[in-house]
């Protein structure tokens, strides 16, 4: 009678160093550090930086973005969005290399970890940041989580425009100067844009896998002529800024730094237009090179009065 009954599934490796690391996804990491090294320039600049508060702002959005992802891992395989039939890079859970279990809870743990940090950053900043902290880590637990997940219901650019642009730059200004400047706002846009459009690209690249586990982003519901069109305004943006904050007074002409990026970003526009699926796995990884190049070159520019 044993022998009829069916094997039990193996279970998952030990974790090593190099799988977390593949978990953790580096890459991604940009969008964690451009807006608070962003919002730390700007204050800074304008004389009123501080940098403890803006380390701990950059070590609690890194352990956001990690327990994002971590929960991206999980809840993508859990939906069926990541199955063998996947273009982009390996995920630790549909793999089997770690247990999911063990990814849920590692992501549990790195927002536990960003709300540690938050209470250094309540101490500083008072009850906004609370608000913020409370909104930034359900929102990274809601994007592929819960009863909405967002990416799946087409809120996934919101999401990463106003968390990673409107909400990071500005909350990075506020714990370091106690009050939110104009030009936080103007600098929060090509930080929030540049972010969204390495989305963008992810989800032109999933958009056949995504069609079939029923995720519904802008590209599945719009079409991906649509989803190009968006990469290329969202880049437009980001570049229009630095005119627009020199012309307001906002920024001095050193803002202009962040234009010597442009080369970096002509081949990327080529590549959305004229590839699809995997091929598009080395545009994802020179969106996220542009965003940290940008990120450094505005930053200076911002820091430079």
């Amino acid at each position: 009678m044993s022998s009829m009954l069916a094997p039990a599934a193996a279970p998952a490796p030990r974790p090593t160093l190099k799988t977390w690391l593949m978990a953790a996804r580096p890459k991604t990491l940009t969008a964690a550090l451009v807006p608070v090294m962003v919002g730390t320039a700007l204050a800074f600049g304008l004389g009123v930086g501080r940098w403890l508060p803006a380390l701990a702002a950059l070590v609690g959005a890194m352990f956001i973005q990690v327990g994002t992802n971590l929960t991206n891992d999980y809840f993508d395989f859990k939906k069926g969005a990541d199955t063998e039939e996947r273009v982009g890079p390996r995920r630790v859970t549909q793999s089997g290399l770690i247990a999911p279990e063990t990814v849920l809870a590692s992501a549990l743990a790195c927002f536990g970890l960003a709300v540690l940090t938050g209470v250094y950053l309540v101490g500083v900043g008072g009850w906004p940041i609370v608000a913020i902290g409370v909104a930034s880590v359900l929102s990274g637990y809601a994007y592929t989580g819960g009863p909405y997940p967002l990416a799946y219901h087409g809120l996934g650019d919101v999401f990463v425009f106003v968390f990673f642009g409107l909400v990071a730059v500005p909350g990075t200004f506020y714990v370091q100067a106690l009050t939110v400047s104009p030009a936080a706002w103007s600098a929060a846009v090509p930080v929030g844009a540049i972010g969204t459009a390495l989305l963008v690209v992810n989800n032109l690249r999933d958009a056949a896998t995504d069609v079939k586990a029923g995720k519904r982003t802008l590209v599945v519901r719009w079409g991906t002529p649509a989803g190009k069109v968006e990469y290329a305004l969202l880049l437009a943006l980001a570049y229009a800024t630095p005119l627009v904050m020199w012309a307001l007074d906002q920024a001095s002409p050193g803002v202009f730094l962040a234009w010597l990026s442009a080369p970096l970003a002509v081949p990327l526009l080529r590549q959305v237009w004229g590839q699809r699926g995997a091929a598009l796995n080395p545009t994802l990884g020179g969106t996220a090179r542009l965003q940290l190049v940008f990120g450094v070159l505005f930053s200076v520019g911002l820091w430079w009065r």
